[in-house]
This record gives C-alpha cells, structure tokens and sequence, in this order.
C-alpha cells in the first residue's frame, strides 16, 4: 500500500489524495490490471473504498482509492464540494494518472464504487471508453436521491426549493465570504427517518468508520448541480462495458441500482442480491463486503483478462 499525491488532468492546482494497494508478489517490472474505486458522497478513501481497494488488491489488482477534489486530503476550495460532474471528472483524472504508471496496463483499467461513487463510476464510463468494466455496490443516482427521495417516493417537481436553495446559497456565500453546508448523512442520531439512514449516521459519526477528513456535509451551493444531475443519462446509448451491480435485498436504495440495470446499454450486465444487507452493510459488514468481493473480483478478473483486453483492442 502506498499513500500517493498527484495533480488533476482536469485542474492542475488541486493535488489528489490517494492511498494504491498492490497485490501479493507486486513486481513494478510487471503490467497489472486496475481498478479505480470511488468512495460515496460524504466519505473518505480511509472507509470503505478503501476497504473494497485492499480486497481488490488481494485478488491479484492494482486497486486505487481516492479523495474526491475540494474533499477528503485532496486539495480543492470551497472545501466539502460536491458537484457531481466534477466527482465524475475525478474518475477520468485517476485513470489519467494511472496511465502514467509503467506497470499498469492500460488496456486493462475497471472501475467501481459504492453509493454515489457507483453513481460518479456509470457516468464516467458512459463518457470514458478506457473503463473497461464497471463494478457497483449500493449504487445511488444522487440526482434522483435528492429529487425523489431515498425510495423513490417523491416527485421531481417537489425538488425545486433545493434548486432555490442552492441558488440563493450561492449568493449568501458571494456576499459573506463563508460557505453554508447541508448534511449528506444525518449529523444526528435523531435526525434519521429510518434504521437504515441511522446506520449512515453511525458510520460517518460514531467509532464505527468516523474520520476526521470526512465531516458529513456537502457546499449547500452544491444543490444546484446535484437536483439536475442524471448519473444514468445516455446509459441506454453508450454504457455498453460489462457490468456488475451488487445490491442489498434490504436496501432503501435498491431502487437506483434497479434503474442502472434497466437503463445500461450493456449486454453483458449482472445483478446480485445479498440477502439479508441493507445499503449500509455494503459498506463495513465483513461478511457482506466479502460476499458483494467474491462477486466483484472473479468478474474483474474475467473482463480485465490478458485476452479480453486483447479482443476489445482488436474491435
């Protein structure tokens, strides 16, 4: 493992914060397959991306975790940015560097995520060709998580006062020279509708997986950009790479995970139920994240393949 920092393609002044795990036996003389793994919205590589990146790195992969630009250790003002159409540019830019690398092989680069990170992950290799396959865990669309609601039971049209709130943020932050914040996860115990979002609470907030780089909250002018963002949009067109999405049958937030199965172009495109988690067990439950790995890592495996990387070059 190695803690690494490097400046985006896509705006040299952040510097990006990043921890590269290695499997057994590395030898940088050799060329390895890659994957990218981006955290959720409100997390940190140090959680549970990190965790999916050592796994990864375990099963014979070049596993990168990073911090998001203007989030985590990564550089970047106003602090606690999240705009998702740079989240998704984050994902180019660590391919970027990964091309760099002498041993990572370049026709053999995979992606995944978890939460919003698998959201981030779609968008980017709807756009991004060099994702040669695409992993998901507890996807979330965060456009349609915050315009309809953890379970999709609010309208779209509903969402608008968060577009004027974004807005009218904007102006607040212009005119004080401070920057207001909303929670991505409750800040409080009490705060949480469900158990589900209750877990959430007590992974970002208690012993359980809290870090000091990972406050919770999100630029409230981060709403405008947010309501309006479709991490989905054009998958029926160009999301052809294989894909495998890992949900929990529990999880409030199947729903987004359902939606990117449905809409991927993709013909190669795999759905597995953990019975028995919920959105958050995906994250830290070991037996969980070792079952949605023992179907992650066998499906990397094969469609980062030698052969197969050979295949799509030729096509």
């Amino acid at each position: 493992m190695g803690k690494i920092s490097f400046a985006n393609s896509n705006n040299k002044t952040i510097a990006m914060a990043a921890v590269i795990d290695f499997p057994e036996g590395f030898d940088e003389k050799k060329r390895y397959p890659a994957i990218v793994v981006s955290h959720p919205g409100g997390g940190v590589k140090e959680q549970t991306a990190g965790t999916y990146a050592r796994k990864l790195a375990a099963r014979g992969f070049v596993a990168i975790a990073y911090d998001a630009s203007y989030q985590g250790e990564s550089g970047g003002e106003p602090r606690q940015l999240e705009n998702p159409y740079i989240r998704t540019e984050d994902v180019s830019a660590v391919i970027d560097y990964l091309t760099t690398l002498p041993y990572v092989d370049k026709e053999r680069i995979g992606a995944m995520g978890i939460c919003a990170g698998a959201g981030y992950t779609a968008n980017a290799a709807i756009q991004d060709r060099r994702i040669k396959a695409i992993g998901t865990v507890s996807a979330v669309n965060i456009g349609s998580m915050f315009r309809n609601g953890w379970e999709n039971n609010v309208k779209s049209i509903d969402a608008l006062p968060y577009v004027e709130a974004g807005s009218n943020a904007r102006t607040a932050d212009a005119g004080s020279g401070t920057i207001a914040t909303m929670p991505l996860a409750p800040l409080k115990e009490a705060d949480a509708p469900n158990e589900e979002l209750r877990q959430a609470w007590e992974y970002y907030h208690t012993p359980r997986a809290q870090c000091s780089t990972a406050p919770g909250v999100a630029t409230l002018r981060s709403l405008n950009q947010i309501i309006t963002y479709d991490a989905y949009h054009m998958a029926d067109v160009y999301l052809t790479q294989p894909i495998q999405i890992v949900a929990g049958n529990l999880a409030g937030s199947k729903w987004m995970s359902d939606d990117l199965y449905d809409r991927a172009a993709s013909t190669d495109k795999q759905f597995h139920l953990v019975e028995g988690a919920n959105h958050m067990d995906l994250y830290d439950g070991e037996r969980f994240v070792d079952e949605a790995v023992s179907v992650l890592a066998p499906f990397f495996q094969a469609k980062l393949s030698g052969d197969t990387a050979a295949r799509q070059a030729a096509e």
